[in-house]
């Protein structure tokens, strides 16, 4: 009874280090040493301040450990597109979903910030010059956006997912392996019998760009004519433009390449209103292997990229920058995955 008693009694207070001390029945420099994970403490002296944390109901100040540590405990999380796409594209709930849960097992917390335009430009480098994160992680960065010499000039540590095409030796990053992947669509495109074989890319000035490029034109050669590729967005509508504008400029094409699900997806619809039937008239390949490849009508042939893995990647390479070990660029490997369009 007297137990129940004393946590009323912390319910009514805003608990103390101490009191998470009194109620562990260990001393506060152990406490610390937990909250803080500096290490020697013993298994049942750790047990004992986790569950008497849990019981209190104590929060580490923040503002306290900040102007100790000099660390505010928070990292920003930097998508460098247009506000919509963050509700649009699926690939960025993975990348937030997974960055929150890793960095939450460091007790950190993420910020998103959209930077599709100057202002919201603006509004990053303000943040970063003033000191509230410990980091920033880059999402869909842009080569020679004017962010990047805002982050350096800001001296905060800086991951990017996917390469920042001419930083790669600057700023560390974790990608998949986009040509690899493009290459493996192309080829298997190929084999089908495909001959007539166009594509819709991203941006060029983004990895997925560039590379799933690369990829294509590594397999077909001269044959990867200018008239047979379109440059896109990674967006829905984007995919739409494009593949109009593919079967304008190639009316006998067999096959498309669309580097990324959602713009194959719009791809797959022009197709159907203008009455070409997929796969057999045209086959259509993905990347990414996104919730939209398997909602199509037929469901997308696409390249899986461990989008998961590659979050889980970025955020190991930032707490590596924050803890000052050295890091290198991760490249994982895409795998095809067959289904009905291609």
């Amino acid at each position: 009874m007297k137990r129940i008693g004393e946590l009323r009694d912390l319910a009514r207070k805003r608990p103390t280090i101490n009191d998470v001390a009194a109620a562990s029945g260990v001393s506060r420099g152990t406490v610390s040493r937990v909250l803080n994970e500096k290490g020697n403490v013993s298994l049942a002296a750790e047990t004992a301040v986790r569950r008497a944390v849990a019981e209190t109901g104590y929060v580490v100040n923040r503002a306290a450990r900040s102007l100790k540590t000099n660390r505010t405990g928070s990292i920003v999380m930097v998508l460098s597109e247009p506000q919509e796409r963050l509700f649009e594209d699926p690939n960025f709930s993975v990348l937030m979903r997974v960055a929150t849960n890793q960095l939450a097992e460091r007790d950190m917390s993420l910020v998103l910030m959209v930077a599709g335009d100057d202002g919201g430009r603006d509004r990053v480098a303000r943040y970063l010059r003033g000191g509230h994160a410990d980091g920033a992680l880059l999402i869909s960065t842009h080569s020679g956006d004017p962010l990047l010499e805002a982050i350096e000039r800001s001296d905060v540590p800086a991951v990017a997912c996917g390469a920042v095409l001419g930083r790669e030796s600057v700023i560390p990053y974790a990608a998949a392996d986009d040509r690899g992947g493009a290459r493996a669509m192309t080829e298997y495109l190929v084999a089908r019998g495909r001959r007539r074989i166009g594509m819709i890319t991203g941006p060029l000035d983004t990895p997925g760009g560039s590379l799933r490029l690369e990829g294509f034109t590594s397999v077909l050669g001269r044959r990867a004519t200018k008239q047979m590729v379109v440059h896109s967005d990674y967006s829905q509508a984007g995919g739409e433009a494009a593949m109009r504008r593919l079967l304008e400029t190639v009316p006998d094409l067999d096959a498309v390449f669309v580097a990324s699900d959602l713009m194959a997806a719009g791809a797959l619809q022009v197709l159907h209103t203008a009455g070409r039937r997929v796969p057999d008239d045209v086959a259509v390949g993905g990347f990414d292997d996104s919730a939209v490849a398997t909602a199509t009508r037929p469901m997308l042939t696409t390249v899986r990229q461990p989008l998961a893995t590659v979050a889980e990647e970025t955020v190991r390479l930032l707490t590596a920058l924050l803890d000052d070990e050295p890091v290198e660029p991760v490249v994982l490997p895409t795998e095809l995955i067959i289904r009905e369009s291609a």
